[in-house]
């Protein structure tokens, strides 16, 4: 016989402490499905927001290459007034006969150079003579009746227009033929 007094409030050494229970194995069940869940959830928002990253990164690649490639589309602009300057000294020189055939020599030149230098940076001329009419890349000035050329085709050009890649910088002014009148 033990002379020592059990003491009421020691705990068994099998029983759980006072207010905690054991999870049951649903409650359990529950949570790791609630975590998962969570965890899903997560890893569509991480990928959402990758996809994003990658389309904003694009965009401003985009951007920036656009940028760059329009970049000098002012100066061109302005130069295009130079183009024209010289095209109707080549037109004058050409009427004054052998006196400026020199001169028009080095303007036919310097001209050519001047092209060469535009086109190397992505500016192309646009000389529409007997092409139909096209209100994207043509301004017309006037329609004139004319029996040798289609109706809605263009006649003259008064000023050639010009693209810089593929993007219009001046539209073409053009004479546009129409039907001649029934008489």
């Amino acid at each position: 016989m033990n002379d020592i007094p059990e003491t009421p409030d020691a705990p068994a050494p099998d029983a759980a402490p006072e207010g905690s229970q054991s999870p049951t194995p649903e409650a359990l069940q529950a949570r790791v499905e609630t975590l998962e869940n969570e965890a899903q959830t997560a890893r569509e928002a991480q990928l959402r927001a990758m996809a994003e990253l990658e389309n904003t990164r694009r965009r401003l690649e985009r951007d920036a290459q656009n940028t760059l490639k329009f970049a000098n589309e002012k100066l061109i602009g302005d130069l295009l007034a130079v183009c024209d300057s010289l095209e109707l000294g080549l037109k004058a020189a050409a009427e004054a006969g052998e006196s400026g055939k020199a001169l028009a020599d080095g303007m036919q030149l310097t001209w050519r150079q001047l092209m060469s230098v535009l086109e190397k940076h992505g500016v192309r001329q646009v000389d529409p003579s007997g092409q139909p009419f096209n209100p994207d890349f043509h301004q017309a000035m006037t329609m004139v009746e004319s029996a040798d050329v289609a109706p809605n085709h263009v006649l003259s050009v008064m000023q050639k227009g010009y693209t810089l890649h593929e993007r219009l910088l001046r539209p073409a002014m053009v004479v546009v033929a129409k039907a001649p009148a029934a008489s």
